[in-house]
């Protein structure tokens, strides 16, 4: 008989990638999200859907609707690219820590045995580089470690999996990249000069986080945390490959020193402070110190993740393109 995954968040961008790998695997697949996107046409019919808010339905009724399934992947909650109103870190807290930790309660519940969570590479990083003290001074990389602890201290009959996760770049159909308001429209489009840090970081095209995904429920170890990722690369490298899928040419790019950039990076946090709001991150000092910086997941930790849990390789590029084209579709990239 076919395993059963239940997917929360399964019509959004990495939930619709893992949903199309499960089907691959064979499985029987399931999803919980909210009814905000028209499916019609190019969702897999196949695919139970059913809808509610997971920040909000009560932990038993979820566990009513979870019944059956075997596996879960939770694929909810913002990242750090969502700004929320001050102070953010009851913001994410609650998201990534209380919902994330009710949604797994009510799988256990449900007879589920085994769930696959999505967190962030920042947590990697918090452990290899306890010096930057990023839990200290990001309030999402504060609630992304609190995640990964809250839903291995609370289990009980239910194995928890970790998948820490870099920059991920594809598109699906109906939605806008979540790359085109926080990065594209706000350092590269329009300009005929990009000023950005001379860093390097870890990058993925999205197919392959669903890979990770079902590699994780089908291979992963209770309580392990992975740091996925394909390839490192500069950030001058990524928007040289945005500009030349954009408009067929490079653009400009002007790498000031990391102090400078974590200066402008602190205007920008300034700007939304006076609305009342408060990013995740510490922009001024992620520009400082994280991405003028090599700050990556190592090769061989890459290699040796990818072997273990059956993740595929390449396509990048391709990716990113993708992104670029679903950014801009009505309009030529200026």
């Amino acid at each position: 008989m076919a395993k059963k995954v239940m997917i929360l968040g399964g019509t959004g961008f990495l939930g619709y990638y893992t949903a199309l790998e499960a089907l691959r695997e064979g499985m029987e697949v399931g999803s919980i999200s909210l009814d905000d996107i028209d499916l019609e046409g190019w969702y897999p019919k196949e695919i139970k859907v059913q809808y509610t808010d997971l920040f909000t339905v009560e932990e038993d009724k979820l566990a009513e609707m979870m019944k059956g399934y075997d596996y879960l992947v939770y694929s909810v909650g913002p990242d750090d690219r969502v700004t929320p109103p001050a102070p953010s870190y009851e913001f994410f807290h609650e998201r990534l820590v209380e919902h994330c930790a009710k949604c797994f309660r009510a799988a256990e519940k449900a007879g589920i045995k085994k769930g696959v969570v999505f967190n962030s590479y920042f947590a990697f990083f918090d452990r290899i580089y306890p010096q930057l003290e990023l839990v200290k001074h990001n309030p999402y990389v504060r609630a992304r470690v609190e995640q990964a602890a809250k839903l291995n201290e609370q289990k009980k009959n239910m194995e928890v999996v970790v998948l820490e996760l870099p920059y991920i770049f594809g598109s699906m159909p109906k939605r806008t990249p979540l790359w085109k308001d926080v990065y594209l429209d706000r350092y590269v489009y329009g300009k005929k000069t990009v000023y950005f840090p001379k860093g390097s970081t870890t990058m993925i095209a999205v197919q392959h986080i669903g890979e990770a995904a079902i590699g994780a429920l089908l291979y992963g170890k209770d309580g392990e945390r992975y740091p996925i990722g394909d390839q490192n690369k500069s950030f001058n490298w990524m928007i040289d490959q945005m500009m030349i899928s954009a408009t067929g040419h490079t653009r400009k790019i002007i790498n000031p020193a990391g102090w400078i950039c974590g200066l402008g990076a602190k205007a920008v946090q300034h700007k939304e402070e006076k609305k009342g709001n408060q990013p995740g991150l510490d922009l001024g000092r992620m520009m400082k110190d994280i991405m003028s910086h090599d700050i990556v997941v190592p090769e061989d930790v890459m290699d040796k993740i990818d072997t273990e849990l059956h993740v595929g390789r390449g396509g990048l590029e391709e990716a990113i393109a993708k992104t670029m084209e679903a950014s801009y579709p009505n309009k030529s990239f200026k």
